[in-house]
């Protein structure tokens, strides 16, 4: 029987923590080439540390000549990003940080399993298990303690950057621990939010007293009570931060990236990868159909799990959870998306208008929750197949 009172906690990070530097620098690169070609694929990984940002991995294009030109605007690329960030410290700071591109053409053997021949689909650009999930217990379908934790480094983030706290540094964790009742959030047991801050002499009293009134206004009225406990800065002072305090790598916050460990998940990151990678397109399809199953009435929670083979067009399964809250049963819920959506990975990206450089802004508080934007992004939070799933049921 599933519990219906407990608390259970999601972690967010900032755009200024590591790993996020890079992911949205590996996002940025595959923005790059695919503001040239669509079609252009891209594998791109980033490590930082201090003073070195080193980006490796595959990209191609189908102009040779145009692939040299682009290859030469990496650093330029990476700086840019850095800067908006907001990293200047001493260790890490967008015009000085060495920047080494390791960057190569696509592999032409994995090419030749994705590529579309003349009588054979495109396939997967990799083998794997891919999982999208949706709760009706926030408006935006998403789990709670997630959401709030994205929530409050977003504002945090704003106030940063437009001057109104300019004692806040970049990188930032938050944690919420949300108690449960009925199957229902209602409240916060604990708070932790731990952030660089640029003045050596604040204590963690003093970041409390900044940050507080951000947290208090994100969350839900009556959420934080007097039991609630808060944990600010509490290893202390928080100066050094970034690459320069610890090292990023690209794809290491994929739990952060999607339901705060509240959802199953495959095991692929999304950043840095062109959406022929199902790791990154199939999961966006998969939260696109939990997400308007739960939209549809259909069921308070949904998971659904997909899987493909590299090479091989359509995908080899496809699993639907509703956890006893449905309308329909699982297997009614499974046909429908099946004849809902084309779920090959060309299927995917069509439906979801994907070939586009829309990636940048997924890198940093989270993939999913998030409104659709004007320029394609976020697509896979539309929630335009409502009717058609009502109908195949």
């Amino acid at each position: 029987m599933t519990r219906s009172t407990y608390v259970f906690t999601s972690e967010s990070v900032s755009e200024g923590h590591p790993d996020k530097v890079c992911d949205r620098i590996s996002d940025a690169v595959l923005d790059a080439f695919l503001a040239e070609e669509p079609e252009a694929r891209v594998a791109c990984e980033t490590f930082s540390t201090t003073n070195r940002v080193v980006i490796g991995g595959e990209v191609g294009l189908s102009d040779k000549e145009k692939l040299s030109s682009y290859m030469g605007r990496i650093d330029e690329i990476a700086r840019a990003f850095i800067k908006d960030i907001g990293y200047e410290q001493d260790k890490f700071h967008h015009e000085t940080v060495e920047v080494t591109n390791l960057l190569h053409e696509q592999s032409a053997h994995i090419a030749q399993g994705v590529d579309a021949a003349d009588n054979k689909d495109e396939g997967a650009g990799d083998q794997g298990i891919m999982f999208g999930y949706a709760t009706n217990e926030t408006e935006e379908l998403m789990p709670a303690p997630i959401q709030y934790s994205h929530a409050i480094l977003r504002r945090l983030a704003e106030v940063r950057k437009d001057g109104t706290e300019p004692t806040l540094g970049p990188d930032a964790k938050s944690q919420l621990s949300v108690r449960y009742e009925n199957g229902k959030p209602v409240g916060v047991t604990s708070i932790v939010l731990s952030t660089q801050h640029l003045d050596e002499a604040m204590t963690s009293d003093d970041v409390r007293l900044v940050v507080e009134p951000y947290i208090r206004e994100t969350l839900p009225e009556g959420w934080i009570t007097a039991d609630t406990a808060w944990h600010v800065n509490p290893t202390g002072k928080f100066v050094i931060g970034g690459p320069d305090g610890d090292a990023g790598l690209t794809g290491r916050k994929i739990i952060v990236d999607t339901y705060g460990g509240a959802a199953p998940h495959g095991g692929g990151a999304f950043s840095g990868k062109d959406p022929t990678k199902v790791d990154r397109s199939a999961a966006y399809a998969a939260r696109y159909l939990a997400k308007n199953v739960v939209a549809a009435g259909l069921a308070d929670k949904c998971t659904i799990q997909l899987s493909y083979a590299i090479g091989v067009a359509r995908p080899l399964s496809i699993y639907a959870d509703i956890f006893g809250t449905g309308q329909v049963s699982e297997e009614q819920i499974e046909k429908a998306v099946s004849e809902c959506m084309d779920l090959t990975p060309r299927g995917i990206r069509m439906h979801l208008g994907l070939n586009k450089p829309i990636y940048q802004h997924t890198a940093a508080y989270g993939h999913f929750g998030r409104a659709p934007d004007a320029d394609g992004g976020f697509s896979w939070e539309r929630t335009d197949l409502i009717d058609a799933l009502k109908a195949a049921v």
